[in-house]
């Protein structure tokens, strides 16, 4: 299962499945829009990136990661279960967010054409080189330098940011390296992450990673 940078825009995984539901009720945090949704089968909540979305709206989440008992600080509130991911549309919703959200729109354009400068230093990796090369990095300490590309705050006790330097294909996902981390990050940053390479890290909840950089401190 996928998310979340977050969102969804967030934190990763693959994909199983797309969830479509029509809109029931709307909580809004500081970086998040929560959404309970009636869907086919049944009511559930889901948490994307905070978007212009209203009740009686058809939406479609993507990317889905699924968590159980998740805390939400924020409204104070534990969900039994809540999926984290992207927001489709069955209509304008998606123009819709990237009209509210430039930055978004910006990011969107530009992320076929990243060109990140590759960090200095003996540990230096390029995001590509990261991902592989994971099992000959195992446990070693890299440098890698690249664009914040998704951005997802505070679960489970830590930050999860997705670079891109410009390396790498899509087709076979070694242009995206995830990193977890304390410090705080905003899309669109370029940052240097300093942490160690883990290699098939499976947190639980579907949180599960071929390769991932942990412990990581973040400098512009």
């Amino acid at each position: 299962m996928i998310f979340a940078s977050i969102l969804v825009w967030a934190v990763e995984a693959p994909a199983v499945s797309a969830v479509k539901g029509k809109v029931l009720e709307v909580k809004e945090v500081e970086s998040y829009t929560y959404l309970r949704l009636k869907t086919k089968d049944d009511e559930i909540w889901a948490a994307v990136l905070k978007a212009p979305v209203k009740n009686g709206d058809a939406v479609t989440i993507k990317n889905v990661m699924v968590m159980n008992n998740f805390e939400s600080k924020s409204l104070k509130k534990t969900f039994k279960t809540i999926l984290f991911g992207t927001l489709g549309s069955e209509s304008d919703i998606g123009n819709g967010i990237a009209m509210a959200h430039p930055s978004l729109a910006k990011r969107l354009e530009t992320n076929l054409d990243i060109h990140v400068t590759k960090a200095n230093g003996t540990n230096s990796r390029t995001v590509a080189e990261v991902m592989t090369k994971g099992a000959e990095l195992k446990d070693q300490t890299v440098l890698v330098r690249g664009k914040v590309m998704k951005f997802n705050p505070e679960i489970m006790g830590k930050n999860w940011v997705h670079l891109r330097d410009g390396s790498g294909s899509v087709t076979d996902n070694t242009n995206d390296v995830l990193v977890t981390t304390m410090n705080q990050a905003k899309i669109g940053d370029v940052v240097t992450a300093k942490g160690i390479v883990r290699t098939n890290k499976d947190f639980g909840a579907g949180y599960s990673y071929k390769v991932i950089i942990e412990e990581a401190t973040l400098q512009p």
